[in-house]
């Protein structure tokens, strides 16, 4: 039996608090994770989770102060970005890890042809040419469906449509071939053709590249196309983690429930309302003490309150490896509540 293949980017323990005048937000609390080469990621959970902070941790790319990463490893192939001087870090970002930004127009330079933002990490990583990086850079227009490649590498981002944008940032990420593309809700600010194109763009580009990816979302339907595993966010930290298939047809953590219930359904009849998750997102005032999930949750209990729980294997596999869940009602010495 084959020995299975080493994870490219193994993640442990990440914590990120940001110092503020009212105090410190715990915004990361102890997330470990791994990616495995060719693997596509899913990051899910709504809008203060923690799914951006913590990938933008990885490459420090948080301004500091405010943001100040407490502790944890990012080993990638080996190496730890959270503790390489910035100057071998600076080598690695859009070397080693591409990350797409999830709106283009802010990403992109206004001031610069498009040529000249895919052609700069050529020259600055792999120390081509400019004749060499010129050529590149259409093969890179051409790779992400990008008509009339080199007449459109001199143009400039406002005379791009949204789609095509975000297809130049996909390009500019792909641009020195990556270990690693960390896609940051590239789709939420496209509407649902474009955003189809792109997605179809990923998968064609993950066939013929094998790259590894995370793709953050707060959308399941998107996760459910494209993923290989899936790990759900809240209050900074994953409360459920499972292969794909399995996190829709076995969620086990109330909150994955809660979201799964949100998704509209085209059926013959009339649905009824939307199921909606009643309530707000913790402030991360200080460190988890409790479930952060127990003011919203249906099936909270007097565990919920008394300490945050740890992440615990669903199917007898090691955790992170298989399905795993941090929820009290799932743990071996609890019982199911009364009025689940």
């Amino acid at each position: 039996m084959a020995e299975p293949a080493a994870s490219v980017l193994e993640v442990r323990d990440l914590k990120t608090v940001f110092r503020t005048r009212g105090g410190e937000i715990h915004a990361v609390n102890d997330v470990s994770f791994h990616l495995k080469p060719g693997e596509l990621l899913g990051v899910v959970g709504e809008s203060g989770s923690g799914k951006s902070v913590t990938m933008m941790s990885l490459l420090r790319l948080l301004p500091s102060p405010p943001a100040d990463i407490r502790g944890g490893t990012a080993l990638l192939n080996g190496q730890d970005l959270l503790a390489m001087p910035d100057e071998q870090l600076r080598s690695v970002r859009g070397a080693k890890v591409g990350f797409v930004f999830q709106d283009p127009m802010t990403s992109l330079n206004p001031v610069f042809t498009l040529g000249n933002q895919i052609m700069e990490p050529l020259i600055k990583h792999l120390k081509m040419t400019k004749p060499q990086a010129e050529a590149r850079a259409v093969e890179l227009l051409e790779l992400v469906g990008i008509p009339d490649a080199r007449r459109r590498l001199y143009q400039y981002p406002h005379q791009f449509s949204g789609g095509m944008r975000q297809r130049v940032m996909i390009a500019i990420a792909l641009a020195c071939d990556p270990d690693v593309l960390i896609a940051d809700e590239p789709t939420t600010a496209l509407d649902v053709t474009i955003q189809a194109q792109i997605l179809e763009l990923v998968k064609e580009l993950r066939r013929k590249l094998g790259m590894a990816i995370i793709w953050i979302t707060h959308d399941l339907g998107v996760i459910a196309g494209i993923a290989d595993r899936v790990m759900v966010m809240y209050g900074g930290q994953i409360v459920e983690h499972a292969p794909v298939r399995e996190l829709f047809a076995n969620p086990q953590h109330p909150y994955t429930r809660a979201l799964l219930q949100t998704i509209p359904r085209i059926t013959g009849e009339r649905e009824t309302r939307l199921k909606v998750i009643e309530g707000q997102p913790p402030i991360l005032t200080g460190p988890l003490t409790a479930c952060p999930f127990r003011a919203r949750c249906e099936y909270r209990f007097d565990a919920c309150d008394a300490a945050n729980p740890s992440r615990r294997a669903v199917d007898g596999q090691a955790v992170g490896q298989g399905h795993d869940v941090a929820c009290h009602w799932h743990a071996p010495a609890m019982v199911e509540p009364a009025h689940a």
